[in-house]
């Protein structure tokens, strides 16, 4: 069993990573952020934007099975878009696909950590570089931050091919962008909150920094650049992807 410790006590805004990191923080923040900038959270703020509520799911084939229950469409490998089935994870493609009213969009990490989280009761928000200003702001006004409601700031990171996290420079950033809305939260920030807030302030040109990272580059080199340039949109959208029965929709101005 984990010490009390772990879950960063006595502050308003605690960071961690991944689904671990998740579990943890979960267990006692009043709300969970999820930061996965290539591509989920990228992408359902695209997609929420659109009207699509957005169902997370871990990545694997029963994804589709779960999407027939659901009457929803489902979110193929970025190589696996066809004419009858033009979602995928990518930003840039969710764009254009038709908007339907429900999209099921697995993944190995941001979407299962959501799906995971989504169990505990919390309420949990979906934040990247477009909308992390937005989201910071909407957890103060709901008045989030406070050691007895704290925020838990969780950046999902990469997997290497054990299977391990791969803490990513995009997803530090990203997490980091929220946490600067919450520096001035009266709770305070955890030391773990304050130094990934630092790595912010080290880094001129964040949008540089996301294409040169390998997160940013691999995509690139795939070809799939656009979702690159989307995602590395900084401060560009209000909207505020909130999951409550097992999807993303916009949140109101009053949802806590």
């Amino acid at each position: 069993m984990s010490a009390p410790v772990f879950t960063q006590p006595g502050s308003g805004a605690r960071f961690d990573w991944g689904l671990a990191g998740a579990a943890e923080l979960g267990r006692v923040c009043a709300v969970l952020v999820v930061v996965d900038v290539l591509s989920f959270t990228t992408s359902v703020e695209v997609a929420v934007a659109r009207g699509v509520r957005v169902h997370p799911f871990p990545w694997g084939e029963q994804a589709a099975d779960y999407a027939r229950r659901m009457g929803a469409a489902v979110a193929v490998g970025r190589r696996q878009t066809s004419r009858d089935n033009p979602w995928s994870l990518s930003p840039a493609a969710l764009r254009t696909a038709p908007a339907v009213p429900d999209l099921v969009l697995p993944s190995p990490n941001g979407s299962a950590i959501c799906a995971a989280a989504s169990a505990t009761g919390r309420p949990v928000v979906a934040a990247c570089l477009r909308n992390a200003a937005a989201v910071g702001r909407w957890l103060r006004e709901q008045g989030y931050g406070t050691v007895d409601a704290p925020i838990g700031v969780v950046a999902s990171g990469e997997r290497w091919p054990d299977g391990s996290l791969r803490p990513s420079v995009e997803d530090q950033l990203g997490a980091a962008c929220v946490l600067d809305e919450l520096s001035g939260v009266p709770g305070g920030l955890s030391v773990e909150a304050a130094m990934a807030l630092a790595a912010l302030a080290s880094t001129p040109d964040v949008p540089a920094a996301v294409r040169g990272c390998v997160s940013g580059r691999e995509l690139i080199e795939q070809g799939f650049g656009d979702d690159v340039e989307i995602a590395v949109e900084v401060g560009v959208s209000p909207v505020i992807p909130l999951l409550r029965q097992n999807s993303f929709s916009p949140a109101g101005p009053h949802s806590s």
